[in-house]
């Protein structure tokens, strides 16, 4: 039986149609399976490694911390990556990715991780003010201190009388005249006196008869 031309075209027609078309799902795939959005969140950063995406349209990423722009919105092509530092921290921190691929929102990825508190940082403490002293101002009253009395010598006691002389053994007894032992010697000296000018009144007169 011999197989009209017609039908000869109108088959290679549709096995070609099957190859377009088997060639443009596998081409439509292959950009959805390259995008590879891949991130990590640890105590102190953030890393992006976004790779295989179409550098023929406009991508962007972005990341937030707790609402706050930690990345603003940067645009890249077939790639991206890179590390950015988590400010200090006490509690645990809510970091967003958002990536916008240029080619598609399916292509697009939104996702959110927590920073943890590193072990090693610990919140300082804070600072106590030192207190300023006061002043003591002096006061205005003057405090007067009153005298102690002095004490009263008592009527009763009577003033104590001098001890009686004790006469010393070495010294001679005395008459009970009551003269003092010093008159002897002051009366010898009177006599020696005597003596002395009687004797020089008596030379005297004998030159003067020599010499009459």
């Amino acid at each position: 039986m011999t197989i009209p031309r017609r039908s000869w075209r109108a088959a290679g027609t549709l096995a070609a149609a099957a190859v377009v078309g088997l060639s443009g799902a596998v081409l439509t795939a292959g950009p959805a399976a390259a995008h590879t959005p891949t991130w990590a969140v640890t105590c102190d950063e953030v890393s992006l490694h976004l790779t295989q995406y179409n550098d023929r349209v406009t991508n962007e990423v972005t990341v937030t911390v707790d609402g706050k722009d930690l990345l603003p919105t940067e645009k890249f092509g077939k790639g991206f990556d890179k590390k950015i530092a988590l400010p200090e921290h006490d509690q645990p921190l809510t970091v967003h990715l958002v990536v916008k691929a240029g080619d598609g929102d399916q292509y697009s990825k939104e996702d959110t991780k927590q920073a943890p508190v590193c072990e090693d940082s610990t919140p300082t403490p804070p600072s106590t003010p030192t207190p300023t002293p006061t002043e003591t101002k002096p006061s205005e009253t003057p405090t007067t201190s009153s005298p102690t009395p002095t004490d009263t010598p008592s009527d009763s006691a009577s003033p104590s009388a001098p001890a009686a002389a004790t006469p010393s053994p070495s010294s001679p007894d005395l008459a009970e005249t009551g003269s003092s032992s010093a008159t002897p010697i002051i009366g010898g000296a009177a006599v020696a006196v005597l003596l002395a000018g009687g004797g020089i009144m008596w030379s005297v007169r004998k030159r003067r008869t020599a010499q009459h």
